[in-house]
């Protein structure tokens, strides 16, 4: 159990906008079971007599949040680089995940994703596991015990998919997805939620997409999926829905793309006026995948447009497609593809900023699971506490700059403690 109230001293660093950075120097960071009191230069007489933990020069940042990640395959990551999206799913991907219908194989597997992940500065995690309902209560299981705060789905598919990894029909998915959700009721875990997870929808026919509706209002749950990541994906969906007016339509007309449930779309590349501002008005979550939509040649999303057109957006580390699940990394792939879509395919949205790829990693993603992200008081209270003394520089650097030292190369060594939800993790 954490304590009720415990305090914090350290160079803070947080977002209240996308725009500029909070930096406060030697300050103290207040928390009250597990809530964001305050950041104090002084600390007030009324917490006088309350512990403090004095992290002397060491960087508090809120701790970060990845919107999207496929835990079944960090066990292949850097594999099959050379290949585009649905090429990359039939050759390496689908056999995979068909893997874990072996629990033994799961435990294994999902054991080194959940011990990485816990020592990485993510704090919550979006998470897709595969078709299979006893390995992903495994690793459900897996991450309530790393401590982190965490929303795992079990995916569906009922077409389009190898016969190995597919599911019977959308009767047979639904029917395990209630199941799942039944055992995950009964588990009840106190940092590991469910939500409903379609892979997207060439996978998932019109009757399961129906059936999946149901369930979200039965159990009120969120939803994650992918949208607009490829050309020939997005062409496949205009043939799958003929009916659609664009790729997100396919998922709003069944009720699973925002207004009264809380969804997270995958990617966005290629979202086109219409679908953007659909997505603006029913309050749909972006999880911007840098590195991956590099990796699998599916271009750069317009990421800046979509900050400054106020839609909601975080980051994905999107393992495999990604390559490591350290979301400082995919804030400087976020920033460097910026730039590459500045000066090659459309100049009138400059490039990412320091301060907005910080924002979208902790506030901007931190969203999704409500006050979450920053250290304005009333937000539960994620930290991690950064000690980048192994980065050595000639000069004094501010704190501004060893934080973006940070972001472009460090790695967990630079992670000296962690907190979630007021409790310490290390």
């Amino acid at each position: 159990m954490h304590e009720s109230i415990f305090i914090l001293r350290g160079n803070i660093v947080y977002s209240k906008n996308p725009e500029e950075l909070n930096i406060c120097e030697h300050h103290y960071l207040v928390c009250e079971n597990g809530i964001v009191k305050g950041v104090y230069e002084t600390l007030p007489e009324e917490f006088a007599s309350c512990s403090v933990t004095d992290y002397e020069d060491r960087l508090i940042i809120p701790g970060l949040v990845d919107l999207h990640v496929h835990a079944p395959q960090y066990a292949f990551r850097g594999l099959g680089m050379d290949l585009e999206l649905l090429d990359w799913l039939d050759t390496h991907t689908f056999p995979e995940e068909s893997k874990y219908e072996d629990l033994d194989y799961a435990q294994k597997a999902y054991t080194i994703f959940a011990e990485n992940m816990r020592n990485s500065a993510t704090t919550r995690a979006v998470v897709f596991a595969t078709i299979h309902r006893q390995a992903t209560l495994l690793l459900m299981d897996l991450l309530e015990k790393s401590g982190l705060n965490t929303m795992v789905g079990k995916v569906n598919m009922d077409r389009n998919s190898p016969d190995y990894l597919c599911e019977a029909s959308a009767e047979a998915s639904a029917l395990e997805t209630v199941e799942w959700i039944k055992d995950v009721m009964h588990k009840k875990y106190k940092h590991t939620k469910p939500i409903l997870t379609p892979r997207f929808t060439p996978s998932c026919s019109d009757e399961l997409m129906e059936k999946l509706k149901m369930i979200q209002m039965r159990y009120n749950l969120p939803v994650q999926s992918h949208l607009s990541e490829n050309p020939g994906e997005i062409e496949w969906v205009k043939e799958l829905c003929p009916w659609s007016e664009f790729y997100g339509d396919a998922y709003d007309r069944f009720g699973l793309f925002g207004v009264d449930c809380k969804t997270v779309m995958a990617h966005c590349v290629y979202s086109d006026d219409k679908e953007v501002q659909r997505m603006k008005d029913n309050g749909v979550f972006i999880a911007h995948c840098p590195e991956s939509n590099i990796n699998l040649s599916s271009g750069v999303a317009p990421v800046k447009k979509y900050i400054k057109e106020g839609l909601h957006v975080g980051l994905g580390s999107d393992l495999a497609a990604g390559s490591t699940e350290n979301i400082f990394q995919a804030m400087a792939h976020a920033i460097q593809a910026s730039k590459m879509r500045w000066r090659m395919l459309d100049d009138s949205w400059k490039a990412l900023t320091v301060e907005e790829a910080f924002y979208i990693a902790t506030k901007g993603g931190g969203e999704f699971f409500g006050k979450v992200g920053s250290f304005e008081p009333g937000y539960e209270f994620d930290a991690v506490i950064l000690d980048d003394s192994r980065l050595k520089y000639p000069q004094d650097l501010d704190v501004k700059k060893r934080l973006e030292r940070i972001i472009y190369f460090s790695d967990d060594r630079e992670i000296f403690a962690k907190y979630v939800e007021g409790e310490k993790l290390f």
